[in-house]
């Protein structure tokens, strides 16, 4: 098989100052369901937090050691989740401006092994925008990662409309990444640990994605793409019901689509975490080749086994270039390998 390049589209980071304001605000009684993961994150004991704790703070050594074992060529980076948005509005909005400079930095000094996804705090969306607008022009970065909800609330309120115009204006992906359930919808997950990624997760942001959809958003900015990880967090295996649905409801907004025609119009999803070839095959049918990134998850999950699947999977070579790379160069505006080696000779 002909050697792909492999760019990763869901690979988080961490500063320090994010991992030590998340542990003073678990250790200060947070009561949200995004508690227990991070309070055990912050224990010292715990093998797999200090493994993820270390690869989420390195980004010049180990990341690039690995990503060089395993021949991948890029990672797309995200200030890991919940980002910045479990904290005050202020401190929340100098915190992500904080970390987009230096992920802009980090992306000049290793300009084709990383990209980035910058980090708002929607807790003042005048300020978000603000920001989503400097990022992608200032500091050249190719989107915008939102971690869920915020303060229990969703993006389909009205105040959170500046965010969307910016993004849109500025042509920004905003991927949706999830975090543990809202207050309101928290309870039941918690007996069993499966408000994380077991379980809470996908239904968290499948739910928050129905909602944009639901909400018009997509009519009032038709340009604009949302990217959602894992496999697409549940809504491709829904589509057809959610069209149903919608179509056979009486009390539910007048959109110009069916749910399932914004999947494919406005939606993209990666592979994070999602290492299975029948769910790759589904979502090839039910959203579209064009429609799908690959990612890893790092360091959450392993970089072997996301390269393995991928090289494995069964796929034209045209149809693995384009899930490698091919769709991420043009959903995330990297420039393709051919292009940066021409201007390198420049």
């Amino acid at each position: 098989m002909q050697r792909q390049r492999r760019i990763a589209t869901e690979e988080a980071f961490a500063t320090p100052e994010q991992l030590e304001a998340l542990a003073d605000r678990i250790a200060a009684g947070d009561d949200s369901a995004d508690a227990p993961f991070w309070g055990m994150m912050a224990g010292s004991a715990n093998p797999f937090a200090q493994r993820v704790k270390r690869q989420l703070l390195d980004l010049d050594d180990e990341r690039l050691a690995i990503m060089d074992a395993e021949g991948v060529d890029m990672h797309v980076l995200a200030l890991t989740s919940p980002g910045v948005q479990m904290f005050a509005p202020d401190r929340a909005a100098a915190m992500a401006r904080d970390s987009n400079d230096r992920l802009a930095e980090l992306v000049a000094r290793h300009p084709r092994r990383f990209a980035g996804l910058a980090t708002i705090a929607p807790q003042d969306p005048e300020a978000a925008a603000l920001e989503v607008e400097r990022a992608m022009g200032k500091l050249g970065l190719n989107g915008v990662m939102i971690n869920s909800h915020t303060n229990d609330e969703y993006l389909d309120e009205e105040k959170y409309l500046p965010i969307f115009e910016a993004a849109a204006a500025s042509g920004a992906p905003i991927y949706l990444h999830p975090r543990a359930p809202s207050r309101g919808m928290a309870g039941p997950y918690l007996k069993y640990g499966l408000e994380t990624a077991m379980w809470g997760y996908g239904a968290e942001t499948g739910l928050h994605a129905v909602r944009l959809i639901m909400s018009g958003v997509f009519d009032r900015f038709p340009g604009l793409r949302l990217v959602l990880g894992h496999m697409g967090e549940g809504l491709p295996f829904w589509q057809w019901r959610l069209d149903y649905m919608f179509a056979s409801g009486s009390n539910r907004p007048k959109l110009e689509l069916l749910p399932g025609e914004y999947m494919r119009r406005n939606m993209a999803i990666t592979t994070s975490g999602m290492n299975w070839d029948k769910a790759l095959a589904f979502c090839i049918e039910a959203v579209g080749i064009d429609n799908i990134m690959w990612a890893i998850d790092y360091p959450y999950q392993t970089t072997p086994e996301a390269v393995e699947f991928m090289d494995r999977a069964p796929l034209s070579d045209e149809d693995r270039t384009k899930i490698y790379a091919g769709n991420a160069e043009r959903i995330f505006n990297i420039a393709p390998l051919a292009d940066e080696l021409e201007m390198e000779r420049a």
